[in-house]
């Protein structure tokens, strides 16, 4: 696994339900602004408008990327790439436990890889492998022998 990219995503139907987090909130402000009278009523739905369309967009996209040197995390705000030494471990939540330039301890949660007890069976196990699978790319590999 090292030396090739590690992308592990959500099923496509766990795309749609992660962009669904803005895409409903988003139709009901677009009701609520097409609704209002007033500038600052519709100025105000105009506003939970755009975030409700960039956390739909960026719930589609939520995930992580796994380099050599480097895990991206997209998340529904931020995206954040930690230098893999840094990363002490990828917890049970999952999230992503590391030490910033200054030392301090972080915690990067890994929302595309949340289970929920509501959830299809086969989706959670389908979290769960790539929970492991940014495990696995996160050991430390072992030297190979060389031939003599």
């Amino acid at each position: 696994m090292r030396g090739a990219a590690v992308e592990p995503a959500p099923s496509r139907w766990g795309r749609l339900a992660n962009s669904g987090l803005g895409v409903v909130p988003a139709a009901g402000s677009l009701v609520y602004t097409a609704q209002a009278s007033d500038v600052y009523p519709r100025l105000a739905g105009c506003t939970v408008l755009v975030v409700c369309v960039v956390i739909a967009v960026r719930g589609y996209r939520l995930g992580v990327s796994c380099r050599d040197a480097e895990l991206t995390v997209r998340g529904y705000l931020w995206t954040r790439t930690i230098p893999r030494g840094s990363i002490t471990e990828i917890t049970g939540f999952p999230a992503v436990r590391w030490t910033d330039s200054r030392g301090r301890g972080r915690w990067s949660p890994l929302w595309a890889f949340h289970t929920s007890s509501r959830e299809p069976t086969r989706t959670t196990a389908a979290k769960a492998q790539s929970a492991e699978a940014l495990r696995r790319w996160l050991r430390p590999r072992r030297p190979r022998p060389t031939r003599r």
